[in-house]
């Protein structure tokens, strides 16, 4: 190109970029694991290596000769079906590419290490146990190349706090043995049908956060009830969480539609909590008979709660619980427990006792509600139940068989609504 002198030569941004970042054809990237010879069993013992690129021979000097050394003299390796050692960039780039697969140096190809429990769901109490047996191989986390392991369970979807469980940690070992046993209270059927096992390996770090290692999930529709199931899996790294910037831009909108939806479904399924009561009906004493309460009424255990729902800023809640029976004319119906401190699944085991007639009992409505206790401010609703004639499903039932079976305790766990029809939820 010829150019009259006074006029500048006009060169857009493009270009220029273009003649600067690409003066050439774009080599690849050699991946640090080139630099390491690693031997196939099909090359052969006596062929000399590169520190450039393993497993090739070379030649000195772009020429390829023996002797002189032109140029910048640098090893360069010798590819196949090059003449003179000017190898062609296809096969560079496919040499390359070979090895960066045959690389066992990802993380990815690195064996996180295997977990032994057991599951056992025992129908008669809504329990679920765990049994943590031992892990073996786990990956080293720590300096030494050892680790600090311990095990951490999760019911999804749920809370993450409410349904936490941990087991003890063992030091120094890559083989931890544990046979610890871990249980969940107030798990229903249905529970076992729509929810999943979170088991996930940690080491823990006393200066820094705790370390991830490894997970492994589980459907709990795969454990039948009171039988024992054995577990022996490998852990795996978490799965991906889904981006719609992976997608097309035709796809975006769905996918981000999509997203709203299952906030919305996670919603719809977010619980309150569990309940434990036990419900019994005393008859009046009759003649000849001794008891603390004579004229019989209505005995209501509140034994304990599970996975209730976060109220405070740390995560935790303080929590009650209240009940009524109405109506209550003279509002002289209330109990209260005592306040647990800081803990979501608290254990309160008190009974309250109400001196009523066992005619009487079909136009009372008892209500148990649940409260997190807050000093200085108005108490926060976590959740209740109403339990009655008018009530329905699990809480309908619980009610006849308590009336049904005189001078019997009735257990059953109940799930915590936020809201109750005809209530005041404020303390």
């Amino acid at each position: 190109m010829t150019v009259r002198k006074g006029k500048r030569l006009g060169i857009s941004i493009q270009e220029h970029m273009a003649i600067d970042v690409c003066p050439g054809p774009i080599r690849p990237i050699r991946q640090i694991s080139a630099y390491f010879p690693r031997l196939s069993p099909t090359s052969s013992i006596s062929e000399p290596l590169s520190p450039n690129l393993p497993g090739f021979p070379t030649v000195l000097g772009p020429g390829g000769g023996g002797g002189g050394v032109e140029g910048s003299g640098l090893l360069s390796p010798l590819l196949p079906g090059a003449a003179g050692g000017g190898g062609s960039l296809s096969a560079m780039s496919s040499m390359d590419t070979s090895i960066e697969i045959d690389s066992c140096d990802s993380d990815d190809n690195t064996s996180l290490g295997t977990l032994e429990f057991d599951l056992l769901y025992e129908r008669a109490t809504s329990s679920l146990h765990c049994t943590v047996l031992r892990a073996k191989g786990l990956k080293p986390m720590d300096f030494n190349g050892l680790a600090d392991p311990y095990v951490k369970l999760h019911l999804l979807p749920g809370a993450c706090k409410a349904n936490k469980l941990k087991t003890k940690i063992v030091r120094n070992t890559l083989n931890p043995v544990w046979n610890e046993t871990l249980t969940y209270c107030g798990i229903t059927e249905e529970d076992m049908y729509r929810k999943t096992l979170r088991v996930s390996v940690c080491d823990e770090d006393k200066l820094t956060h705790n370390e991830f290692i490894g997970e492994s999930r589980v459907a709990l529709r795969r454990v039948k009830p009171d039988q024992t199931k054995h577990f022996n899996i490998c852990l795996e790294h978490p799965p991906p969480l889904p981006s719609p910037s992976a997608m097309s831009a035709a796809l975006r909108g769905i996918s981000c539609y999509l997203r709203e939806w299952e906030t919305e479904q996670q919603r719809s399924l977010e619980e309150r909590g569990r309940l434990l009561l036990c419900l019994q009906y005393l008859p009046p004493a009759t003649e000849g008979e001794v008891k603390e309460r004579a004229h019989g009424g209505l005995c209501v255990g509140v034994k304990r709660c599970a996975h209730l729902a976060a109220m405070d800023v740390n995560g935790f809640s303080d929590p009650y619980v209240k009940t009524y029976l109405k109506p209550d004319v003279h509002k002289k119906s209330k109990h209260k427990t005592a306040v647990i401190k800081k803990t979501l699944n608290p254990e309160f085991n008190e009974e309250f006792f109400y001196e009523i007639s066992f005619s009487e009992l079909s136009t009372k409505t008892l209500e148990v509600t649940v409260w997190d206790y807050d000093l200085g401010k108005s108490n926060d609703f976590i959740g209740g139940i109403s339990l009655g004639c008018h009530s329905q499903g699990e809480t309908l039932q619980h009610w006849i068989d308590c009336l049904k079976n005189k001078g019997k305790k009735v257990e059953r766990w109940h799930t915590l609504t936020n809201e109750l029809p005809g209530s005041s939820l404020h303390e």
